[in-house]
């Protein structure tokens, strides 16, 4: 056996996690990989994910073979991880257009809500609830579509997380394509890791925000941003 036909027999997996390990990039579970990621090989992770999870099924004591409602289980969970639910950390950031703030618009503007679907990065339970924006433009500032909003969250939420991890991603994102004077950020979301186990307390959500720029020194302006969030 050559080495080619050696490397040719290795798991995508390995192959990913070597280059980003030869470019000292770290691969947490909210970390996105993309740039690590070939042509095709999204395909092969797809079919790998799936004989793991099939070997899970098998430990489970689960007779996949002749049970009609689990013969397919492990295919679909490997899609439901790599093209649903855990999207975010495979593919690039969603194409935005930014538009020069011709009008000088400099009043807060709020975007919400957004539901947003996640995920804990300790049991893997879905994270489900609601964002809310609040940016304070300038003159200099990027314009973007109140649908980017939706789409950028959407990719920064598709990864097992922490909540308060994610708000902070979202945060730095968003500041990154737009350059307001200020920018808030509540999420208010429902974590299945409480209500479908541990303590089954079904009423139970986590509220966290981020404030930066005008919003951290005004507090006005941070009182108006939250006055105007529906509450319940």
């Amino acid at each position: 056996m050559t080495a080619k036909d050696n490397f040719e027999g290795t798991p995508v997996s390995v192959k990913i996690r070597e280059r980003l390990a030869a470019a000292r990039k770290r691969f947490h579970s909210n970390d996105n990989i993309a740039d690590f990621i070939q042509p095709g090989e999204l395909e092969a992770l797809l079919d790998e994910v799936e004989v793991k999870m099939q070997g899970v099924l098998d430990s489970l004591v689960i007779d996949t073979d002749h049970d009609h409602n689990t013969g397919d289980t492990a295919r679909r969970v490997a899609k439901m991880y790599l093209q649903e639910v855990f999207k975010g950390r495979y593919v690039q950031a969603p194409a935005i257009t930014e538009f020069p703030n011709a009008e000088h618009l400099n009043e807060l503007m709020i975007v919400g809500p957004i539901t947003v679907r996640s995920a804990c990065s300790h049991h893997f339970c879905p994270v489900i609830g609601k964002i809310w924006i609040g940016v304070l433009p300038n003159e200099r500032t990027n314009v973007i579509g109140l649908s980017k909003y939706a789409r950028l969250a959407e990719w920064v939420m598709g990864r097992p997380q922490i909540q308060e991890e994610a708000v902070v991603q979202l945060a730095d994102l968003i500041q990154e394509k737009t350059q307001p004077d200020g920018l808030a950020i509540v999420m208010e979301a429902s974590h299945f890791c409480m209500s479908w186990r541990g303590v089954k307390d079904m009423d139970s959500k986590m509220i966290n925000s981020v404030m930066r720029g005008a919003f951290l020194k005004d507090p006005n302006l941070r009182r108006e941003f939250l006055s105007l969030i529906p509450k319940g």
